[in-house]
């Protein structure tokens, strides 16, 4: 790694970025705004994209129809906005407690690396780009968009005052499992109700796994966490949460008429999740950061399944 004066120090500088040639490319005034933004780490808005993914897919199995590819676009680019909004804005509330953490201490804004205010700028930039990507939708879709915006607004103090933070993460990151459904058929249902649930259990237990990289530095700095409450039952607790996402998708599956594409696809998101148990070793923090991003592949081989029933449908019959 090469030697830069403390504080600036690169993307890959962080533990959990990716080493990418087109980001080395960037010029440097830039990178601290990509930190912030979680460029350098994709495994997150592809955690917040695929439940909009799967929901999307969902009503297209429900319809017969398969998923609306102009949706699947959008969410594209809505998830990549708002988890670069939603990060931002994390770590303008958490740039104190980051600074306490060996893992965080080196983001932009507990480095100093960008200003409190030139962040809240990019962050309202953000927003912009998700407002533009709400508002192509219709207005059922528009109105539940808007109603998910106090749920993240509420999940960085959650670590302050309770054990489980990442039920309140659940609750914003999967909130697309109820947007995809929204967006292709303008209405609700229990079985759109049921992949959320999905994905809200899916999210809790691959940020457990994610939280056990801090555990140690987090019960210093007085944060809070279901990896530190599972504790030595951490496998169990992560195991528990990962067989109800099973369990809601396929509640939720049935509910709206899948086939055998369907339930393959959720038998192997199954097995992927099964195998992330099996493998995980809590005292292992490069273990744990494998596994947690391991969940992008989890998430896109359920999609998949799903995809590829509403299409079989459309076209076979």
């Amino acid at each position: 790694m090469i030697d830069e004066p403390a504080g600036l120090a690169p993307p890959s500088a962080l533990p959990d970025s990716i080493r990418s040639a087109w980001l080395a490319r960037l010029p440097a005034a830039w990178l601290p705004f990509v930190q912030l933004a979680r460029i350098d780490r994709p495994i997150g808005w592809w955690l917040l994209l695929l439940p909009c993914w799967w929901s999307s897919a969902l009503a297209g199995i429900a319809n017969r129809q398969g998923p609306n590819l102009l949706h699947l676009a959008l969410f594209l680019i809505g998830a990549i906005a708002m988890r670069g909004a939603g990060s931002t804005y994390n770590d303008l509330v958490d740039r104190e407690i980051d600074a306490k953490v060996e893992r965080t201490r080196n983001r932009p804004l507990p480095s100093g690396r960008v200003s409190v205010r030139a962040a809240k700028l990019f962050m309202l930039a953000q927003c912009g780009v998700g407002a533009f990507v709400l508002f192509s939708l219709n207005w059922f879709s528009v109105g539940l968009g808007i109603c998910s915006l106090f749920i993240v607004a509420a999940y960085p103090f959650m670590k302050r005052i309770t054990f489980w933070p990442q039920a309140v993460l659940g609750l914003a990151f999967a909130y697309g499992g109820l947007m995809g459904w929204a967006a292709a058929l303008g209405s609700l249902s229990w079985s759109a109700v049921a992949i959320y649930a999905s994905a809200i259990t899916w999210t809790i237990g691959y940020d457990t796994i994610y939280a056990l990289q801090d555990a140690r530095d987090d019960a210093i700095a007085g944060v809070r966490s279901t990896a530190r409450l599972f504790a030595d039952n951490v496998k169990r607790g992560v195991g528990s949460f990962y067989a109800l996402a099973v369990m809601a998708g396929a509640l939720a599956l049935a509910g709206a008429g899948g086939g055998k594409l369907g339930w393959a696809g959720l038998a192997g998101f199954a097995l992927h999740l099964a195998w992330q148990i099996r493998t995980l070793e809590p005292a292992d923090p490069a273990r744990a950061l494998m596994l947690f991003r391991a969940n992008r592949d989890a998430g896109l081989i359920f999609f998949a399944g799903l995809a590829a029933d509403g299409w079989f449908a459309r076209f076979v019959g």
